[in-house]
């Protein structure tokens, strides 16, 4: 754990020191009051970026509140993103932050439920939902901010630990496998291909990996693979090494992209677009937004004057160059580009000429 207080005199001076030394890899961080209180709980896939983006960039009103009651920082690495977004969730649980709680009522929090089924499922709920079933479930996890993470989540998770969402049929003449079994990423509840007791090692590991608990997932397989190695049943082995493999070197780039992009203050963002009449009074326009609004006197059209002919990529190479070229126009935070990969690839090209 990382600690750093910064009262009101001096703030900037012990925050640079503070942010000098925070790490850039995954983790969670939790802001505290002059009480000692934690107010908001966030995951970061930089621990680094993200603390100080809070202190160097524009927010909006909720942001700049938030930050006007922080007087302490605490931080946490993780091994991943994934890793952090469930610590996250467990802090956010355990402490109920006023910034994190405020931002929903309890009740439309999306959380992560294991059943007590015979074979336990894993299922989303709402916390509305969960209040109507209590007792239902062996395991909950959460709370998560929105569906689309915690799909996400799910999605990585079941690459390196095959589970099952489906029950297992009633009647064995109607067994019909599940889109996730004919992918390999369901163990087989739905055709019966597994037995309750086998599954529940798989869901006694989810339940660690959920909990954070990676290295005593890692050591449950380990002794699991060297097992079916001494009965020889080495393809059952080889897909344990596969799962060790995939938990050993988990892939959260999905994930973090998703996440950190969204966090990112876009505070100017310009869109660009080329039009002409087969190759004749080609026209180039740039559109501007400005936090999240269209700033009309910022709009710009540019005659193409150095290419002829039906050119799309290098009337655009040189949009962006006379555009860059303009030292005294604000420069954007994203880009947006109207066209394919050509057009992208000619955009990054100037932007990097053009040291952008």
């Amino acid at each position: 754990m990382i600690t750093s207080f910064f009262m009101k005199k001096s703030t900037q001076l012990r925050f640079s020191k503070f942010v000098k030394h925070l790490p850039k890899t995954p983790g969670v961080y939790l802001m505290k009051n002059v009480k000692g209180e934690v107010i908001y709980v966030g995951r970061a896939g930089s621990l680094k970026k993200r603390v100080s983006s809070y202190f160097i960039k524009a927010h909006d009103a909720k942001t700049e509140a938030l930050v006007s009651h922080v007087a302490s920082i605490d931080c946490k690495k993780t091994d991943s993103v994934l890793e952090a977004t469930f610590k996250e969730a467990e802090l956010i649980k355990k402490h109920q932050p006023k910034y994190n709680i405020e931002q929903k009522d309890d009740k439309s929090f999306i959380y992560v439920v294991i059943t007590k089924d015979i074979y336990p499922r894993v299922l989303v709920a709402r916390g509305r939902e969960l209040e109507k079933t209590p007792g239902l479930y062996q395991a909950v996890f959460g709370p998560f901010k929105s569906r689309d993470l915690v799909q996400s989540l799910l999605k990585l998770v079941r690459k390196i630990i095959p589970f099952s969402a489906c029950k297992p049929p009633r009647d064995q003449k109607k067994i019909k496998p599940c889109f996730y079994n004919h992918l390999g990423l369901c163990p087989g509840v739905c055709t019966l291909a597994i037995t309750p007791r086998e599954y529940k090692k798989i869901i006694k590991n989810l339940i660690l990996f959920f909990s954070g608990k990676r290295k005593r997932v890692i050591a449950n397989l380990v002794r699991e693979m060297e097992r079916l190695s001494k009965e020889e049943d080495f393809e059952s082995a080889a897909r344990i090494r596969n799962q060790l493999h995939n938990l050993k070197h988990i892939c959260d780039v999905a994930l973090m992209k998703k996440e950190e992009i969204s966090r990112i203050p876009f505070r100017r963002i310009e869109g660009y677009d080329v039009s002409n009449i087969s190759g004749k009074y080609a026209v180039g326009s740039m559109v501007v937004f400005i936090n999240g609004e269209p700033d009309k006197k910022e709009y710009r059209k540019f005659k193409i004057k150095t290419v002829e002919g039906i050119n799309d990529t290098e009337m655009l190479k040189e949009i962006l160059r006379r555009r860059f070229t303009h030292k005294e126009w604000s420069l954007p935070d994203l880009i947006f580009i109207d066209g394919g990969t050509a057009q992208v690839n000619a955009g990054v090209e100037i932007a990097r000429s053009m040291n952008f």
